[in-house]
């Protein structure tokens, strides 16, 4: 039985802050946030300055540390991206698929099972984003992949889902019947509406049949008209459904930023992605996705088109523009981190928390919201300050 302490002046546990406090671990889980004081004798106990947080939840990362999960489908692919989000405070994150070929996104299946056999630090499941998506709103996605869901389609996510510890995949009304998204969010598969022209009412008509997200609200799909809401509109109007963000500036103005958090209906919230590619964690200038070049300048990503292709952004920046740009309070952004990412999915038992019986994932930031030191499961993996 391992059991051990870490204390900050500043504890923040998902919910609400502790001052002069400690996170309680045991086996790789948290027992308790405790003050100071209360910590038990004998319990051998890291001090750290600062303060502590849950660990970041990521549910839309395509690559990282040099590498993409549609160019190579393995352990080590998974692993690695794991490790490239780490530093930036990310325990728990979903390697995300773009629109790919069958063989490809099986093999991507494969590979997350071997994951979690394995146990990757960080690995939390698959995200699937396409290929049924909509033609009209394709973003950055190869439009020769696109294609309508059929049975074949169905029965493969069905048994996906069977063999991986969560599964969230991104489909577009154009291309997938309610009935199918019923069938699979009945099975334990997280449907999420995005790269979509749809309407709004039918986008609440699949909201009642079973999708509870929104893939990069505002990205790639249709918009808030005057005579017509779109799914932007229907991501803000109905209850029910999660929209993840990227808070990076360029996908979304800051002032429309503000109007969405202003006007989101809950209890469902809006959270933050990454929808970080390759060169998260590296100096790369460019790399490539389905034969197409990428390029990276000036914290954007794109095609030779000018496209945005992804994201050139982690998890801590994310929270530093939501807080300091967009001018949200430090514990709402570090649950847009946290735990409504970890609602979305479901698993907010084990992560987003620093509750008795969560995953003892914790990301200690500086008063600056600088990343000092994260741990997954009670292991150590980053310190800002470790020597070689």
């Amino acid at each position: 039985m391992r059991s051990f302490a870490i204390s900050a002046p500043k504890i923040f546990d998902g919910e609400v802050w502790h001052e002069d406090a400690a996170v309680l671990v045991r086996d790789g889980d948290v027992e308790a946030v405790v003050a100071r004081s209360k910590i038990p004798a004998g319990t051998i106990v890291t001090r750290t300055d600062g303060m502590l947080a849950p660990g970041f939840v990521d549910l839309q990362v395509n690559g990282g540390g040099g590498v993409m999960l549609n160019d190579r489908q393995d352990v080590e692919t998974i692993r690695t991206i794991c490790a490239a989000h780490a530093p930036f405070g990310t325990t728990a994150l979903l390697p995300t698929l773009i629109t790919d070929s069958p063989e490809i996104t099986a093999r991507a299946v494969d590979a997350g099972a071997a994951a979690a056999e394995a146990g990757v630090p960080g690995f939390l499941g698959l995200h699937l984003e396409g290929p049924h998506l909509s033609f009209a709103r394709k973003g950055a996605h190869d439009i020769r992949l696109i294609r309508p869901m059929t049975d074949t389609d169905e029965a493969f996510l069905l048994r996906a889902r069977a063999r991986l510890p969560a599964l969230l995949t991104t489909v577009a009304p154009e291309s997938v019947e309610p009935e199918r998204v019923a069938r699979l969010a009945g099975a334990g598969v997280v449907m999420s509406l995005g790269h979509s022209d749809t309407h709004h009412a039918i986008a609440q008509v699949y909201a009642e049949a079973g999708a509870g997200l929104v893939t990069h609200l505002f990205n790639a799909m249709s918009q808030i008209g005057n005579r017509e809401p779109g799914l932007a509109g229907a991501a803000l109007s109905c209850g029910t459904l999660w929209a993840g963000l990227i808070a990076d500036g360029f996908h979304v103005d800051p002032a429309t930023i503000g109007i969405a958090m202003r006007a989101k209906v809950g209890p469902a919230r809006i959270f933050l992605v990454t929808d970080a590619m390759a060169p998260t964690g590296t100096d790369m200038t460019s790399f490539t996705l389905n034969g197409r070049t990428i390029f990276r300048n000036g914290g954007r990503l794109t095609l030779e088109d000018g496209t945005l292709a992804g994201a050139d952004l982690d998890m801590i920046s994310a929270v530093r523009f939501m807080h300091r740009s967009i001018g949200l309070d430090l514990g709402e952004a570090l649950k847009m981190a946290s735990l409504y990412p970890a609602m979305a999915m479901g698993v907010e038992v084990r992560h987003g928390r620093l509750a008795g019986g969560s995953r003892a994932d914790i990301v200690q930031l500086s008063d600056h919201l600088d990343v000092e030191g994260v741990w997954i499961g009670g292991d150590k993996v980053f310190s800002r300050h470790a020597t070689a």
